[in-house]
């Protein structure tokens, strides 16, 4: 395309019916001139870059509801084709509008002057069919070469002139920061002529410098499918129309293609069935830290700008201020006066037309913060990049799940938010409880609105998120709302039109897609969790079924667990758990029995994951609390210690702590002399010691003798032998807190430093004088008479 521009100029414009508008996608200053020019050109028609498809719900831009940020969505209608299916088939693409962008400008424009407002971007309809391999996107810096859908693209080499011409422009300008010379240039000017015939001049000298490529035929389409709709425009009798677009467009759209080229162009172009709709977004989407390919740098900043033109870093300041005296920090109105001053000098001796984000901060950082810079960071993520959520009307086209979920959103007052909230819930309450059986069940239709944390008090997460503690009525979540949850929910719908039935069938198809047992047993913790009652016989069933037919000892274990917690937090969920309970006292059975033949025998790596399973089984049933299966459990592990010749040492020094600390043996200083013997090899000794110790190192803090026992072992090694234990003895002391190494270290040191005696002072080591102060004072806070 580029090729044809010299020779094919003046084309469609020179009737002046239609007028070119280049612009940058969200740019404040690009929005205001625009504004303006539009108001002066009066156009009774605007096309806009963006999805065709969209005309049809344009029209909901002009409702009171709709608040941006919001997003065109453009999916594919048909959904999931199993319980499986990967994110990687996602037909979706976004085209996100902020209040200061300047397609929104124009669209809020064209509704408000009654002129007829469509969007003229090629369809995404086969936007959405992936390009021919020789046919890669540029990225366009934000000028139109951009595919709003994109979520990664490519780094653009800095010589390359159309993948970053805004760098050309601000190189050839003397500027080495591209975002720097676009503010100072458009963002801050708010007087004068319009910008958009210099932008136009500038893109058409650098488009024909740029040589055509074979990576530039989507980008031909487009611009195809852009003049086509011009020309459709003026034929149905437009006067005036108004077309904005990406600045890199401009040219092409000036240029007087014949209509035969743009026929052969877009020509058997492939397509695919999609739907369009508005969905929230997010600034900090907009943000070009999130991938997004026309992203800025500070949407929170741009929309500061456009908000308030009037003395901008004023209000800017003094909203910084505020929000650091909210979060206690000392900031007074003589400190906004300095900063004020300071970003304005900044900016004249830089020589800018305004003060910028860049002096903004540095005079936010040495002012209001006083040079700390953990408050910076507050601000930028707050105000900088922000996270403002947009909304849309309640007649916006939606899929029956997403109408559900708004309606349980209401009803349980769970009001969505792009910043993370934190959520306390108490399941006694009823409202509580109904909002966490919601969460639990967005979260398996991948949608992680919320996200338990580690501070949980209640039931075991599925999926090893979270903590598991013995409280059973808190949970505690994270909330933040992410604009592609949309897109989740949209696929999610193939599973059934509320949040309740498509969540049951999706437990179903995983039920019947889980592979190993503990696939399956999360699959049955996380119906409970989520009150699934439809789907649990089902789950239950398969669950039984498996756990019947499957042999590996490692697979009962590891699926226990997960039974267990669901067992013992069901009553206080309200969920039925019959079922539930033969499966787990059959699995206890079997691992019992199976135990000692899976263990015999075990090379280190094997040992090392069966140490995980024991002490997972050990504390589920310790969860469950059943004497006979505790009792069960414990015989299991003392036959298991009686034939040690059998058993790794990493597992014999484990089970003999759990033995320990459950008071079923008295012989454990015997047994850990023989485990350390001059006659136990090292590498097996220090694996004895490591499964011993791995339970917390407070055994050797208050057990002097096993203390002894092993500074003795330690120090009789032969240099060579310390050499290959070390590893092992710096990984079990290594995970002791530093209050248990510190108390060890200490005792160590006063038992090679004197002989072993009692650790309190006899009598006649008291100095009655000393001592008496102290004494009194305690009996008059006891409320005794001193003697």
């Amino acid at each position: 395309m580029a090729g044809l521009l010299p020779r094919l100029q003046g084309g469609v414009l020179t009737d002046g019916r239609v007028e070119v508008f280049g612009i940058r996608h969200h740019g404040p200053g690009s929005a205001r001139a625009l504004r303006g020019a539009l108001e002066e050109f009066g156009p009774d028609a605007v096309l806009i870059e963006g999805p065709p498809e969209a005309d049809a719900i344009v029209e909901l831009a002009g409702d009171p509801g709709m608040v941006p940020p919001v997003a065109l969505l453009a999916y594919s209608p048909a959904g999931p084709s199993g319980g499986s299916a990967g994110k990687d088939d996602r037909k979706a693409a976004f085209w996100p509008f902020a209040e200061f962008s300047p397609e929104w400008q124009a669209i809020r424009y064209g509704l408000a002057a009654g002129a007829a407002v469509r969007f003229c971007d090629l369809p995404a309809a086969q936007q959405l069919v992936p390009p021919e391999p020789d046919g890669a996107e540029p990225s366009g810096a934000g000028l139109g070469g951009d595919e709003p859908g994109d979520e990664a693209a490519g780094a653009a080499p800095p010589e390359d002139i159309r993948l970053d011409p805004l760098g050309t422009l601000a190189k050839a300008a003397g500027y080495d920061d591209t975002e720097r010379w676009w503010d100072d240039v458009v963002e801050h000017r708010h007087e004068g002529p319009s910008p958009f015939p210099a932008i136009a001049e500038a893109m058409a000298e650098l488009r024909e410098r740029v040589e055509p490529s074979r990576a530039d035929r989507r980008e031909e389409q487009r611009e195809a499918h852009m003049r086509r709709t011009v020309r459709r425009a003026l034929k149905e009798g437009f006067e005036r129309v108004a077309v904005v677009c990406g600045a890199w467009h401009v040219p092409a759209l000036r240029a007087k293609v014949p209509v035969t080229h743009d026929d052969r162009t877009l020509r058997g172009l492939p397509k695919t069935k999609v739907a369009m709709t508005w969905v929230p977004w997010t600034h900090g989407r907009l943000a070009g830290r999130s991938g997004y390919g026309a992203g800025v740098r500070s949407p929170g900043w741009y929309h500061h700008l456009f908000a308030a033109p009037d003395r901008p870093v004023e209000r800017w300041l003094t909203a910084a201020a505020r929000l650091l005296r909210e979060e206690d920090l000392h900031v007074s109105s003589a400190h906004v006066i300095e900063a004020v001053r300071l970003a304005e000098a900044l900016a004249a001796l830089r020589g800018r037309p305004l003060a910028g984000l860049d002096e903004v901060t540095e005079a936010t950082r040495a002012v209001l913060c006083e040079g700390a810079e953990a408050p910076v960071e507050l601000i930028r993520e707050r105000m900088v990049v922000g996270e403002r959520l947009g909304a849309v009307p309640d007649r916006t086209p939606m899929v029956p799940l997403q109408r559900d979920l708004q309606a349980e959103q209401r009803r349980l007052r769970l009001r969505p938010s792009a910043l993370d909230k934190e959520q306390d819930l108490d399941l006694r309450k009823p409202t509580d409880l109904e909002r966490s059986r919601l969460l639990h069940r967005l979260r398996l239709l991948d949608v992680d609105w919320g996200v338990p944390t580690g501070r949980s008090d209640g039931v075991g997460w599925s999926g090893g998120t979270g903590s598991r503690s013995k409280g059973t009525f808190r949970e505690t979540w994270t909330l933040a709302w992410r604009p592609e949850f949309d897109v989740e929910l949209i696929e999610a719908s193939a599973w059934g039109t509320t949040v309740r039935d498509a969540t049951a069938a999706r437990a179903e198809a995983m039920a019947a897609e889980a592979r190993t047992l503990p696939d399956l047993t999360s699959v049955a913790e996380r119906c409970l969790l989520a009150d699934l009652g439809d789907a649990l016989p089902t789950v239950m069933r398969a669950l039984a079924d498996r756990a019947a037919l499957d042999t590996d000892v490692a697979h009962l274990m590891a699926a226990l667990p997960a039974l267990v917690r669901a067992l013992r937090y069901g009553d206080v969920r309200g969920t039925a758990t019959g079922p539930l309970r033969t499966v787990v006292d059959g699995l206890v059975v079997r691992v019992c029995v199976g135990l000692p033949p899976a263990v015999s025998g075990l090379d280190d790596d094997a040992a090392r994951d069966f140490l995980g399973h024991i002490d997972s089984v050990h504390g589920a049933l310790a969860l469950l609390a059943d004497e006979d299966h505790l009792e069960r459990w414990r015989a299991a592990l003392t036959a298991l210690i009686a034939r040690p010749e059998t058993l790794h040492g990493l597992l014999e020094g484990r089970i003999t702590r759990l033995l320990l600390d459950a008071g079923r043996l008295d012989d454990v200083p015997a047994r850990m002399a023989r485990a350390v013997s001059v006659g136990a090899a090292p590498a097996r000794a220090a694996a004895w010691v490591e499964g011993f110790l791995s339970g917390g190192g407070l055994v050797l803090v208050h057990d002097e003798e096993l203390l002894r026992l092993v500074d003795g072992w330690i120090a009789g090694l032969p240099a060579d032998a310390f050499t290959d234990v070390l590893p092992l003895l710096r990984r079990t002391f290594g995970a002791y807190a530093a209050a248990e190494r510190r108390s060890i270290g200490e005792r160590v040191r006063r038992a090679g430093a004197a002989p072993a005696g009692p650790s309190r002072p006899s009598g006649d080591d008291l100095d009655g004088k000393r001592a008496a102060p102290a004494v009194a004072t305690a009996l008059r806070v006891l409320g005794w008479e001193a003697p």
